[in-house]
């Protein structure tokens, strides 16, 4: 395969795009258990609840750095290596882009000082509402996002003049058929992905001995959130594929492996095959008989359009979007183990007891991160070869620039985010490794000494 502008704009994209989500999968939920943590310490006055908080803010302050970078740069390849995508559908995705900056960035942005710098220096209430408004911008970022990302998916509310796409209606665009479940999808993956970190790390200090009120909280909030979520996340995720079957057929006949044109049931569950694009066939297949159309279509016989019944042109890659898929159903049967037999151990106060599931549950961390990075490469692969579907192809959404160019500012992005990822990790590893710590009082509080001054003279001021 040549190595021209257009593949190498696609990897850059696809590179930056998949060490970007890792963060606000992660920040998401994060900083809505930050705000539980502290709406507990409020009514229950338990230390540990604020000391949690504290520690894990530290953990969100440099995830959410890392993601605020990481996203910048799209912004600005949107312009460089994408400008005709800016131009066709710059007039529907900029705005939905630029709610997002101001709805939930500038929200999250202002209210993170405070929950960072807030400590000891504002009054309780104010610190656990700023905690709770930054959770809400988490969510008002996922919801613009998702709702962009989904017109680009299924386009709905727009009118196309000269190759340019215009807004015809706002409701349309923003609902477009494909955000509901796809919304309650990602959000889900992302509480999902931080209720896994939070299990781990509470698993990692009962193992070592440490910690132990605060790693039996995180295990007990972390499966408690876990047991609920993850049988929803495959309700949402199989709701979600009744949403393909709909509008993105191509997509689903790619995640199923299906090639036959025919619409005609049964279809088999495909467990486990190699799928050959050239010879239009499965090899290996490994398959269970009549379960595919009960799970996409409701029925024992009931059938839907494979991949020859699309030209060539309009048919997605079949190996990403085929094993991205699996890759992602496994990791949640695996998480769905986790949780009952967390569960269990929990139930008959044997939890510290429980050595092989600690070790395992303190292995556990990347599976959300992985799983989301499968479902994206579903997404996103999967309605290949549209960047906006019906309206623009991939291979026309480029800029014309050199390869050379391209190449060069990829192999930069690789260095210098594998510096930053790493940096990253490596802190916040060490931040884990210290563990939540008991909190001394402050003898005064720093922003105001002549308080501090006053009581040491007396309630006269008098030495």
């Amino acid at each position: 395969m040549e190595l021209d502008a257009l593949i190498l704009s696609r990897l850059q994209f696809a590179f930056v795009i998949a060490f970007h989500i890792i963060f606000p999968s992660f920040t998401i939920e994060l900083s809505a258990w930050i705000a539980t943590l502290l709406v507990l310490w409020r009514r229950s006055g338990a230390d540990h609840y604020r000391e949690l908080a504290r520690f894990w803010t530290k953990i969100f302050a440099v995830s959410f750095g890392m993601g605020v970078v990481s996203g910048i740069v799209m912004s600005y390849e949107f312009g460089t290596n994408w400008s005709h995508f800016s131009l066709v559908v710059g007039n529907v995705v900029g705005p939905l882009i630029g709610y997002e900056v101001l709805t939930a960035f500038f929200l999250e942005a202002t209210f993170l000082g405070i929950l960072l710098f807030g400590w000891d220096r504002v009054p309780p209430g104010l610190h656990v509402t700023a905690a709770i408004l930054v959770a809400v911008g988490t969510l008002f970022s996922a919801f613009w996002i998702l709702s962009a990302n989904s017109w680009m998916q299924h386009p709905t509310g727009h009118r196309v003049v000269d190759g340019i796409a215009y807004p015809d209606d706002w409701l349309a665009i923003v609902f477009s058929p494909t955000f509901y479940f796809r919304f309650a999808h990602m959000v889900l993956a992302a509480y999902i992905t931080t209720s896994f970190v939070v299990i781990a790390t509470g698993a990692r200090y009962l193992l070592a001995g440490v910690h132990r009120p605060h790693a039996m909280t995180m295990l007990h909030m972390g499966l408690g959130l876990a047991a609920v979520l993850v049988p929803l996340q495959m309700i949402a995720g199989d709701e979600s594929g009744r949403d393909v079957l709909a509008y993105q057929p191509e997509k689903l006949a790619a995640i199923e492996g299906k090639w036959d044109a025919g619409t005609d049931g049964p279809v088999p569950l495909v467990l486990f095959a190699l799928p050959d694009e050239e010879q239009e066939r499965n090899l290996y297949e490994v398959s269970v008989p009549y379960l595919g159309s009960l799970i996409v279509t409701r029925s024992w016989d009931g059938g839907f359009a494979g991949l020859q019944a699309f030209a060539p042109d309009d048919r997605p890659p079949v190996l990403l979007p085929f094993f991205g898929f699996r890759i992602m159903v496994g990791i949640g049967v695996i998480m769905l183990i986790l949780v009952v037999w967390g569960g269990i151990v929990w139930a008959r106060g044997r939890v510290e007891q429980a050595r092989l599931y600690l070790r395992l549950a303190s292995w556990s961390w990347p599976l959300g991160f992985v799983a989301v990075l499968c479902g994206w490469v579903v997404a996103e692969v999967g309605r290949q070869p549209w960047v906006a579907t019906g309206i623009l192809r991939t291979k026309d959404a480029a800029s014309p620039i050199s390869a050379q160019d391209v190449a060069t500012s990829l192999v930069l992005f690789v260095i210098v985010y594998a510096i930053v990822f790493s940096a990253g990790l490596i802190y916040m590893n060490r931040l884990i490794r210290k563990g939540p710590a008991a909190e001394t009082p402050p003898e005064g509080v720093a922003n105001r000494p002549l308080m501090a001054a006053g009581s040491a003279a007396g309630p006269t001021g008098e030495g």
